[in-house]
């Protein structure tokens, strides 16, 4: 996995971060090897030609990623290397079938607890409230409630509020986007946008192909609509295997497709932009609607935001929907969907079940986007996940069976762990929950119970001397079983 440092810039202010992305380089690559001893401060001061205090932010930048550890007598010595890591993670092929999606008793065992104090909750893939700004949310809430002449008591336009929309559409450049406030529809989270989506272009009986494994909630969405699903598999390194839904199509009627491509959950897949450019063109050629959950796409750790498949939609059959619910507020529930050709069915529906989204929230969540918050507060977010990923990957390396094999994702907030086959992860969910430590059980992302000895571990949470105890005690547990 790589080690690139987000906002790089050629200031002063970032030489620590540059040189540091150096050593990271050498780290990676296997040039400098555990063990290896690092120039001393003064070294690196003179040899680079900088001051003391940009050497030692520098190297302060590799400890806290977990690269190099300062050792007394000794200076700094490289601590661990991607050499080190276990081996990448695959998962299991798919039948071609459809099922319909239940998962809701299994999904309620593993989530009835997370409310309760003491549980060290590695299976809750969000940002921790240590990362969230709340103080400058506040202030936003309270500047839009302030100025607005009915303290935004009244309903908001159909389609969304216009800043936003405004906003949203200016960060699309980001992604290669080419849309205005027009295209957007504001919604209440991701979800939502995504029943919107799949109620425009489906029926009851239809089937939807999806990634597998996948997030949960899908399949519930999937089974609220009547909705059969095609499970199409997932390579952690280039995404779903679009060759397997080729070839599932020719006897399969699929009637749109609900795909997380940029660090799907749970497997953190990332797909390449060449191959979300195949997709589309496949898709176009079919006629067959594109629902692109984009909900991870800002949460990336190398210096360039991936595209999006919408970016390559040149007919409107890609309907992107996201939110801020991974980034910046889960509880706000501000999301949104560029839903293309299918707009005004999607406004109709919007009309219909909910009139408008919720109006402080939307304004708040705009007037963030519009001061430049949102895109500090997102520098400083890859980078403590980059970081956590780095330091839980080292962790679960050091405490974890040497058996086991590990997803590297380039993004995200999750681990995709698969463990020994004799190990059932409904078991060990069972057992590690005793020890007040919860992981999400690999059954829960499929509708047939596949990936029955993999679970995934967030990265969500810093890591404390708490978290490094539940997952030595996770290790443990897999040891024995």
């Amino acid at each position: 996995m790589k080690t690139n440092v987000v906002g790089v810039d050629t200031g002063d202010d970032f030489l620590y971060a540059q040189i540091a992305e150096r050593f990271a380089s050498q780290i990676e690559n296997n040039i400098l090897k555990a063990g290896d001893k690092l120039l001393s401060l003064r070294a690196l001061s003179r040899e680079q030609g900088i001051s003391l205090s940009t050497a030692y932010k520098a190297y302060v930048e590799l400890e806290n990623k977990g690269f190099i550890e300062a050792r007394p007598k000794s200076g700094y010595v490289v601590k661990f290397t991607p050499a080190q890591y276990p081996a990448q993670t695959l998962t299991n092929i798919a039948p071609v079938q459809t099922e319909t999606a239940s998962v809701d008793d299994l999904i309620r065992h593993v989530y009835k607890t997370l409310t309760q104090e003491g549980i060290i909750r590695l299976s809750l893939a969000s940002p921790s409230a240590k990362l969230i700004p709340g103080a400058k949310l506040n202030k936003a809430m309270a500047e839009v409630l302030r100025v607005s002449p009915t303290s935004c008591t009244q309903y908001e336009d159909i389609q969304g509020n216009l800043t936003l929309r405004k906003q949203i559409a200016k960060h699309a450049f980001n992604w290669n986007g080419q849309i205005t406030e027009n295209d957007i529809v504001t919604t209440q989270g991701c979800m939502e946008a995504l029943v919107f989506c799949l109620k425009a272009v489906t029926e009851p009986g239809d089937t939807v192909a999806i990634e597998s494994p996948t997030y949960f909630g899908i399949f519930n969405v999937m089974k609220s609509l009547g909705l059969k699903v095609l499970e199409i598999p997932v390579d952690p390194e280039n995404g779903a295997d679009l060759e397997y839904l080729a070839n599932a199509m020719e006897t399969v009627e699929v009637k749109a497709c609900l795909f997380v491509p940029n660090f799907c959950n749970p497997t953190g897949a990332l797909m390449p932009d060449h191959r979300k450019k195949q997709l589309v063109e496949m898709l176009g050629s079919r006629h067959i609607p594109l629902i692109e959950d984009d909900i991870y796409g800002e949460m990336y750790f190398g210096k360039t935001r991936p595209r999006t498949c919408k970016s390559y939609d040149k007919e409107g059959i890609v309907m992107l929907c996201s939110s801020v619910s991974k980034t910046l507020a889960p509880g706000y529930r501000v999301g949104w969907c560029i839903p293309g050709k299918f707009l005004e069915k999607v406004i109709s529906l919007k009309f219909m079940h909910t009139v408008s989204a919720a109006t402080p929230t939307q304004a708040a969540i705009a007037l963030f986007f519009e001061t430049g918050r949102y895109d500090l507060h997102m520098r400083n977010l890859r980078k403590a996940l980059h970081t956590q990923c780095l330091r839980y990957i080292q962790l679960i390396s050091e405490y974890f069976p040497k058996d086991i094999k590990l997803s590297q994702p380039k993004g995200g907030y999750v681990l995709w762990i698969e463990l020994n086959a004799r190990i059932n992860s409904i078991e060990l969910f069972n057992k590690a929950l005793k020890h007040n430590v919860s992981v999400a059980p690999g059954q829960i992302f499929t509708t047939d119970g596949r990936y029955k000895n993999y679970i995934r571990v967030s990265v969500g949470e810093p890591i404390t001397k708490e978290i490094e105890a539940g997952l030595k005690m996770l290790g443990q547990l897999i040891e024995e079983s």
